[in-house]
């Protein structure tokens, strides 16, 4: 089998670049949501308390979650039409 070409290797690149970019956007949309849901915006400690611990861990579970379905469901009308 042959080697793959520059321009799969650019081609392979590009792809891997767009789900990088995909993936960091994915996660900055997922700490803005549960900041905003699970956060107390005075500040009163430099940690996290227990209530905004937990909130923030079923938060972001729920987020990955959904998004895995949508991804699927996405994902499965590829192949429709």
């Amino acid at each position: 089998m042959a080697a793959p070409g520059p321009a799969d290797t650019e081609k392979a690149m590009k792809m891997a670049q767009q789900e990088m970019d995909y993936r960091v956007d994915l996660y900055n949309r997922m700490v803005a949501s549960c900041y905003d849901k699970c956060m107390d915006k005075r500040y009163k400690e430099g940690e996290l308390n227990v209530g905004e611990n937990s909130c923030i861990d079923r938060c972001s579970s729920k987020y990955w979650q959904v998004t895995g379905i949508v991804g699927q469901m996405l994902g499965g009308q590829g192949g429709m039409g």
